[in-house]
């Protein structure tokens, strides 16, 4: 001790303060210090932290080869919305991790507290990313951890995460979307930091869908996950090996306002379009009316063009389905044209064959069960007949 009075003494003043934190750091990284209190309250137990705040630049093990292990668990909060063009989803999360910190502990008793709360660029926190990431965080920054007696950090902050997703919208509007986020350290190896999952997917399941507020369009089916590792190909850094937690989250599309807006009219107006085939071609111009329901039919997809998806590599049945009932009735129109031909120029044409007659109105008849004519209709229609003749 009078070895070190005698040196503190011979510095400059200036370098003094240096000194005092160098010889203070050097015992608290080779072995874990007891903090210990003056006065078991809040502002000595700062006072007794505040030399190892300048720890916070490297990992908080003993030994270099110690692991760090986080426990991570997340939240699903809200889910925004799905963008089929951008083949983004986003969603809101309150992520939370968890580590030991073997620089710091202290007696609850002593110091009158087992947890505080302190800034967070006081300590080490570790460099974990959503991989799937493609847009800023816009969520509130929370500059807060906690740190409990034995050394554990409890670090929670809420997240806006925009995430790449590889959408498949071929059964839209019934289609289930699986969405992949992928959690992982930036820069540390898998022999530095080691992720684990601090809940079971089936609680983050439930709680997520207890607590979850936006969930209009799309619905949480479930969340699973998987961990694997992944080796890095460098020749800089042979074998390297980085720790990925995975994280596959499902979601469901909500069809009821896709089929009621949709689906339903464009049935309705396809069998007005057939039926319209009972009106007698004699007085009424059946090609005005079919040309109006193909004019109602395009107006009706031009206005409902927002509600359809984006294509991608495959085009979603609904499209098809619509091209197909656009089809019927240009098809329908063709037919009511080629009818009203016949029927304005029959006076031109020579009577039908008879063997024709026999084979539409004997034999295909009586397989479509067409009811014949009485005697009597038989024995006008003759009449008819001779006299035209």
């Amino acid at each position: 001790m009078a070895l070190k009075d005698t040196t503190l003494k011979s510095l400059p003043p200036s370098a003094r303060p240096t000194v005092v934190t160098f010889l203070v750091l050097i015992p608290a990284a080779c072995s874990a210090i007891k903090l210990n209190c003056s006065q078991p309250n809040q502002p000595a137990l700062l006072e007794a932290l505040t030399p190892f705040f300048n720890l916070s630049s490297i990992r908080p093990v003993m030994n270099m080869t110690t692991c760090t292990n986080i426990t991570t668990d997340f939240t699903m909060y809200a889910i925004i919305g799905v963008d089929e063009k951008a083949q983004l989803l986003l969603t809101y999360l309150w992520l939370t991790y968890r580590w030991m910190n073997e620089f710091v502990s202290w007696d609850p008793i002593k110091c009158g507290t087992n947890v505080i709360s302190l800034p967070r660029e006081k300590f080490w926190v570790p460099d974990i990313v959503i991989n799937e990431f493609m847009d800023e965080n816009t969520a509130p920054f929370v500059p807060y951890v906690y740190l409990y007696s034995d050394g554990l950090v409890h670090d929670a902050q809420p997240v806006r995460v925009v995430s790449s997703c590889n959408l498949d919208i071929y059964t839209f509007p019934f289609d289930v979307q699986n969405c992949t986020m992928t959690f992982s350290s930036y820069i540390h190896l898998a022999m530095d930091i080691k992720i684990f999952l601090g809940k079971s997917p089936e609680d983050i399941t439930e709680y997520s869908k207890e607590v979850m507020t936006t969930m209009g369009e799309w619905e949480l089916l479930d969340i699973t996950t998987h961990k694997y590792s992944h080796v890095l190909n460098d020749k800089k850094l042979p074998g390297q090996v980085f720790c990925f937690f995975p994280m596959q989250i499902r979601i469901r599309r909500r069809a009821t306002l896709y089929v009621v807006n949709l689906l339903i009219p464009s049935c309705f107006l396809i069998t007005v379009d057939l039926f319209s085939f009972l009106l007698p071609p004699q007085t009424v111009d059946r090609s005005t009316f079919k040309m109006t329901l193909i004019l109602g039919y395009t107006v009706f997809l031009l206005i409902m063009n927002d509600l359809l998806p984006i294509t991608g590599n495959t085009i979603p049945l609904i499209n098809v389905f619509f091209s197909v009932c656009l089809a019927l009735m240009v098809t329908s129109l063709l037919e009511t044209i080629l009818i009203t031909n016949l029927l304005c120029g029959s006076a031109d044409f020579s009577p039908v064959p008879r063997w024709i007659q026999v084979l539409v109105l004997q034999i295909l008849g009586r397989l479509i069960c067409l009811p014949q004519k009485t005697k009597e209709l038989r024995d006008l229609g003759g009449l008819i007949h001779a006299y035209e003749i």
